[in-house]
């Protein structure tokens, strides 16, 4: 629905009190053809999909809490596309041309700002790295530059140049086409889409079991009583090795804490999203005037979303000390998602080891970025069964060929 520029006025005078519900509570039905668990970004986008594009229309989302509380809440927002090998490059580029164009066909403003996303170097080694980094994103097609220091101060003139700088700044690459989204905006422009295609959203209804005849799922056990599901999708982000012990397999990932904070708002300072190689930490400015900031895992594996203190100082320390006009401000709150990694930190997509059950899992340190896509080929594999050629490299087989696609290796950072 749109409005008019008086009638927005008008309902922000009136307390907003005239909004439509953006969509259904719906009352669980004893079967569907298709059931997605989890209600997250991924799982969304998966029911949009399959009612859109494959024209399924007994869909129903599960979501143990309320829509977008897990991960989807929990994260920093940054999308971008420029990894190292190919077969990733065409997952995260095709959802980062989904997300050029998600507003105008959700009819919902995701808040999308290509801003840029730029990785400094502190070192000569950094910087061989990255020269061999971005001519392989170049070859592969990603709009990639490298830059020197020079070039680096035009584009975040408050980082630590001085000459005694721990982390000195010696260049970085650039993706001019990354940057950030909003989260929240993300997972409601999908939800309000799948329900308009008649998908039932059931919020707080955890799932608690699978009921599998001969290989086969054949209901999902719920806390709101048992439904009957032609086909299962899973799209649980750090739960994944959970949901898979319910089903009686078990997945190459460990699941581990991934923290971020923010800071209090102040004026416009930081008009890129800013990330270091040598400490790992990330960080962007929001709309709100908010410092958003992050770095590496908590690596020890965790459910627990708070993260721990050393980690915590270790974020700051790195995000102050490549950027000494920070220090002095203070820290409004932190937070931790649950992220589920694989040995080889590239997701896990397709079909599982029983039948009529797919995955979307393994995102690690980034499934914000491939909301899109992962809800895409999820709905793909549930409705046909089998893989999209760009999703077909990350099947569960890759393990036991050997065939892995270790981007923490290859790019030189997860994130």
């Amino acid at each position: 629905m749109r409005y008019s520029s008086l009638a927005l006025l008008r309902q922000g005078i009136a307390g907003h009190g005239g909004w439509p519900q953006a969509w259904r509570s719906a009352a669980l039905q004893p079967s569907y053809d298709a059931v997605i668990i989890g209600g997250g970004g991924h799982g969304l986008a998966a029911a949009y999909y399959l009612a859109k594009l494959h024209r399924l229309r007994r869909i129903a989302v599960l979501e143990k809490g309320w829509i977008g509380g897990g991960n989807t809440g929990r994260n920093t927002t940054i999308v971008r596309s420029n990894y190292f090998f190919p077969q990733s490059v065409a997952l995260y580029d095709f959802a980062l041309r989904q997300y050029e164009q998600l507003s105008a066909e959700l009819n919902y403003n995701i808040m999308l700002s290509q801003r840029g996303v730029i990785y400094l170097g502190h070192s000569d080694h950094d910087m061989e790295t990255m020269a061999r980094a971005v001519n392989a994103m170049q070859i592969n097609g990603i709009d990639t530059e490298l830059l020197d220091a020079a070039q680096v101060r035009a584009e975040v003139p408050l980082a630590n140049f001085a000459a005694d700088a721990r982390f000195p700044i010696h260049g970085a690459f650039i993706q001019r086409r990354g940057g950030i989204a909003r989260h929240d905006a993300v997972a409601w422009g999908y939800a309000r889409a799948a329900d308009g295609l008649g998908v039932d959203i059931i919020q707080n209804c955890e799932v608690t079991g699978f009921r599998i005849d001969n290989n086969r799922v054949r209901a999902v056990e719920t806390t709101q009583g048992p439904v009957a599901a032609g086909v299962v999708g899973l799209s649980v982000s750090g739960h994944s090795g959970v949901f898979a012990g319910m089903a009686g397999f078990r997945l190459p990932i460990t699941s581990y804490a991934l923290q971020a904070m923010v800071s209090e708002p102040i004026k416009p300072a930081l008009n890129v999203v800013a990330s270091s190689w040598a400490t790992g930490m990330y960080v962007s400015q929001s709309d709100k005037g908010e410092l958003v900031f992050g770095a590496g895992l908590d690596l020890y594996p965790s459910y627990a979303q708070r993260g721990n203190l050393p980690t915590t100082q270790a974020i700051v320390a790195a995000m102050t000390e490549i950027f000494p006009p920070f220090r002095r401000l203070k820290m409004l709150r932190q937070w931790a998602g649950i992220v589920d990694v694989p040995w080889d930190y590239s997701p896990i997509l397709g079909p599982s080891p029983v039948g009529n059950l797919y995955l979307n899992a393994g995102w690690g340190t980034g499934g914000f970025k491939a909301t899109p896509a992962g809800g895409y080929f999820l709905a793909h594999a549930m409705a046909t069964g089998g893989h999209h050629p760009i999703s077909a490299p990350f099947d569960l087989s890759r393990f036991a060929r050997a065939a892995l696609i270790d981007e923490a290796a290859g790019a030189g950072i997860a994130h």
